[in-house]
């Protein structure tokens, strides 16, 4: 029996109370919602994945019952890193933006941006700060929520979390030593050489002899230092290519053969895994 997700998501989804008015699927376990809710008690505990949460409307009738009590406010902002647990208590109306990462796709983005360890990575605990630099890119994720618009929800979260990333009152960067993973040279070659090759088939072995490490050590290196399996980053670098292709009007033949797949099915299926949607719905939402 598969065990019930510990995301903020499923506990608001137990509540009798919440309620979600629109999603999007943003592909690679990542996704956004609003929420509505009023009148509830509310416990998260050892979440799964990580949670960026911004008041809409309302805020002054909810408390975390489980630190100092205070009030939020519209245009607050919340983060719930993963492995956290805390309890609410909600009793005015609320409407909130909720933007949702596994910690795993939330390292990889903090690898690669950065240029860092994923390990490097620890998420501040946050209850009650005032947006700042993240209001803007969370207004946009609501719109983007109220049109159903996949690319503009893209284009927010990334933006917003380029913010976080960015800024220690949210990201603190470990600077412990570090046992096992990548050497900084070794992983900038990796990924330098994935990048150079993203319209071919990529292999292990290829990437292991660059490393100068057997196939099984460099798979768990690279899951170490970047957050995922060498596999899931090159289908992650692929779909961004080949997003980018069709946004800029690219044929769905051209774009498949230029990302390295081996057929027109191939790709509609890979970019169905990732994304949750095909090519050709995504080109739909792009126009």
């Amino acid at each position: 029996m598969k065990k019930p997700s510990n995301s903020v998501s499923s506990f608001l989804y137990a509540s009798p109370t919440a309620s979600k008015t629109a999603s999007l699927d943003l592909g690679f376990g990542r996704s956004c919602a609003v929420w509505v809710n009023q009148n509830d008690h509310v416990f998260y505990e050892q979440l799964e994945g990580h949670t960026f949460s911004f008041y809409v409307r309302g805020g002054l009738g909810v408390w975390r019952v489980d630190e100092k009590p205070v009030h939020g406010w519209p245009g607050a902002i919340c983060i719930f890193p993963h492995g956290q647990s805390s309890e609410w208590v909600i009793s005015q109306p609320l409407e909130m933006v909720h933007l949702y990462l596994p910690d795993q796709e939330l390292r990889r983005m903090y690898s690669e941006w950065t240029d860092r360890d994923g390990r490097m990575l620890d998420l501040a605990d946050i209850t009650y700060a005032p947006a700042g630099d993240l209001a803007q890119p969370f207004a946009h994720l609501h719109r983007a929520l109220g049109s159903t618009n996949v690319i503009g929800a893209e284009e927010a979260m990334l933006d917003l979390i380029g913010h976080v990333i960015a800024q220690d009152r949210f990201c603190e960067h470990r600077m412990a030593r570090l046992a096992g993973g990548l050497a900084p040279s070794v992983k900038r070659r990796l990924v330098d050489y994935i990048e150079a090759h993203l319209d071919q088939s990529i292999r292990l072995r290829s990437l292991a002899q660059i490393a100068g490490l057997s196939e099984y050590h460099l798979q768990r290196s690279f899951k170490q230092s970047c957050g995922v399996s060498p596999n899931v980053w090159i289908a992650h670098r692929k779909l961004e290519r080949a997003k980018a292709m069709i946004r800029a009007g690219g044929s769905l033949v051209q774009v498949a053969d230029s990302c390295g797949f081996s057929s027109q099915s191939h790709f509609t299926r890979s970019f169905r895994s990732g994304m949750g949607m095909t090519p050709a719905s995504y080109r739909a939402s792009a126009i």
